[in-house]
C-alpha cells in the first residue's frame, strides 16, 4: 500500500503520513500541516461526538485532536464550531434525499408502497441520526449560507414526499384531504421519533414503522 507525506504545522507534533484514503493518519516527524481536510472524516468526528455528548461536545478542539491536525489545520478548511455542524448537516441531507429519490423513482413500487418505504426510509434515519436530526430540521446553528441551503434541501425533500402522497391520495391509500398538509403531517410525526427513541428501548424502527404505517394509511381492504 503506498504512502503520502504532508508536512504539518508549528503546532503540530509533526507531519501526517497518510496511507491511502479513509486510512487512519500516522504522526511522522515535524514540519508543516497537512494541507486538506477530509470533509467525511470530520463529519464522521462530529457524528461521533454528537453520540457522546450532545451539542454542547462538538468543538473545533476536540475535532482536530480526533484528526490528529493543529487547530491551526482544521480552522483554515472549518472556521466555527457551526461550520463543523454544516459538514455533518451536508452528509445527512444528502443521504435523506438520495434514499428518498431512489423510492420516487422506483417504478416497479405502486403509490401505497413508496409511502410505506418513504415512511421507514424516515424512521430508520430518526434512529441513526437521532442526536441531531432534530437540530437541523429546525434549521438552528448553520452558517447563514447553510441555512440557506436548508431552507431548499427542505422544499426538494418535501417536493419528494408530496408527490408520492398526491399519488397515493388518488389511489385511496392515504386520506382525501390537501396533499400539502398530509405530507407535513407524515414528515412530521416520523422525523419526531428521533426525540424520544432509543435503539435498545422497547421498540425498533421496525415495529415504530409498523404502527405508523397503520396510522396512515387506509386499510387496503375497504
Amino acid at each position: 500500500m503506498s504512502r503520502r507525506t504532508v508536512k504539518a504545522p508549528a503546532d503540530d507534533a509533526g507531519t501526517v503520513e497518510v496511507a491511502g484514503d479513509g486510512d487512519a493518519p500516522v504522526r511522522r516527524g515535524r514540519g508543516r500541516p497537512r494541507r486538506s481536510i477530509d470533509r467525511e472524516q470530520v463529519a464522521d468526528v462530529v457524528e461521533e461526538l454528537f453520540e457522546e455528548g450532545g451539542y454542547e461536545a462538538v468543538s473545533i478542539e476536540e475535532t482536530a485532536k480526533r484528526l490528529t491536525v493543529s487547530r491551526a489545520t482544521l480552522y483554515r478548511t472549518v472556521p466555527s464550531k457551526e461550520h463543523l455542524l454544516a459538514i455533518l448537516f451536508e452528509r445527512m441531507t444528502t443521504e435523506l434525499y438520495d434514499a428518498a429519490l431512489e423510492i420516487v423513482e422506483n417504478a416497479d413500487l405502486t403509490p401505497r408502497e413508496r409511502v410505506e418505504q418513504l415512511v421507514r426510509a424516515q424512521i430508520d434515519a430518526a434512529f441513526r441520526q437521532r442526536n441531531y436530526l432534530l437540530v437541523f430540521f429546525g434549521g438552528g446553528n448553520l452558517p447563514a449560507e447553510d441555512y440557506e441551503k436548508w431552507k431548499t434541501w427542505r422544499r426538494r425533500y418535501e417536493g419528494l414526499w408530496l408527490k408520492v402522497v398526491e399519488e397515493a391520495i388518488a389511489n385511496g391509500d392515504l386520506p382525501d384531504d390537501d396533499p400539502r398538509l398530509v405530507t407535513r403531517l407524515v414528515t412530521g410525526m416520523t422525523t419526531w421519533v428521533a426525540r424520544w427513541a432509543r435503539p435498545g428501548g422497547p421498540h425498533d424502527a421496525g415495529h415504530i414503522a409498523d404502527v405508523a404505517l397503520r396510522l396512515v394509511l387506509s386499510d387496503p381492504k375497504r
